[in-house]
């Protein structure tokens, strides 16, 4: 089965009057290449973030974007109003000749007087979140797998044409030989003694030379092991390259060996199916 790497997933959910998204995306690339863009008080989980987002996506270039918005209006920083007051009460004790707002700097200066809620990650938010986690790459899994049905679909279809333009080759094949046997003949005949013996052997050189059926044989036999290795495997992407490496090796041979206007007109289109099965096999997981 073919998986896209092409992928996208989003998940988001309230904890406890902040609202959390998260938001992964990623593109086609050789290896697995993370990029992570989070809250600082989610820093301290960023490597087990990543090992699960390494285990489960496996390759691609990718980007998790964690985003936390404060819904209510309460702020964390709060001020003890009462302790404030008695510090200024005191402060005047020793100095009441200053400005009130004078005595008010140096009273928020001294201990207790504001607080701020802790902005730590607690046990809770963390099990809040990896279950956010999990639901995002949820998502982003069904992503890469309907993708991954359309290019099956698109290199099914070119595939497909690569082996309707090899069977169209057939009928030129003899007319191709024939052709190449006059103009060897012709050009003989331009002499007065010639060796039979050795121009049937020239002729069987050449004609062996010439000969393509190996070079369809073995094109037939790497397009069908690619939809074998689409159809049955796993994360084949690698492999489904390599095997379109050696479709396009047959193919240019094929067409060195033409030496005819027909079956090299068929191997252009056959190579320009060929760049789309590369170009989309870049994509495939």
């Amino acid at each position: 089965m073919i998986l896209s790497m092409t992928g996208f997933g989003r998940s988001e959910g309230v904890f406890e009057g902040k609202k959390i998204t998260i938001d992964l995306k990623s593109l086609n690339s050789k290896s697995f290449d993370l990029n992570i863009k989070m809250p600082l008080r989610y820093k301290e989980k960023e490597f087990d973030i990543r090992k699960v987002l390494n285990d489960k996506i496996l390759r691609g270039k990718v980007d998790c974007y964690i985003n936390l918005e404060t819904l209510n209006d309460s702020n964390d920083v709060n001020i003890n109003h009462d302790l404030v007051k008695s510090y200024i009460d005191e402060l005047k004790k020793i100095s009441g000749d200053g400005p009130d707002f004078e005595y008010l700097k140096m009273a928020i200066r001294f201990p207790d007087a504001i607080s701020t809620r802790p902005d730590e990650l607690n046990e809770n938010e963390w099990i809040f979140l990896t279950g956010l986690l999990n639901e995002a790459l949820s998502k982003f899994d069904n992503f890469r797998k309907t993708e991954g049905e359309i290019l099956h679909e698109e290199l099914k279809r070119n595939l497909k044409n690569i082996e309707d333009y090899l069977s169209q080759v057939d009928p030129y094949e003899d007319v191709r030989m024939d052709g190449v046997k006059e103009r060897y003949r012709k050009t003989l005949n331009e002499f007065d003694h010639i060796d039979e013996t050795r121009f049937y052997q020239e002729m069987a050189y050449f004609t062996e030379k010439l000969d393509i059926s190996e070079e369809k044989v073995r094109l037939t036999q790497h397009l069908k092991y690619y939809y074998e290795v689409m159809k049955n495997e796993d994360f084949n992407g690698k492999k489904l390259g390599f095997i379109s490496q050696e479709i396009g090796r047959e193919i240019n041979t094929l067409g060195s060996k033409a030496n005819h206007a027909e079956i090299q007109k068929l191997v252009v289109m056959m190579k320009d199916d060929l760049e789309k099965i590369k170009e989309q096999t870049l994509n495939v997981l």
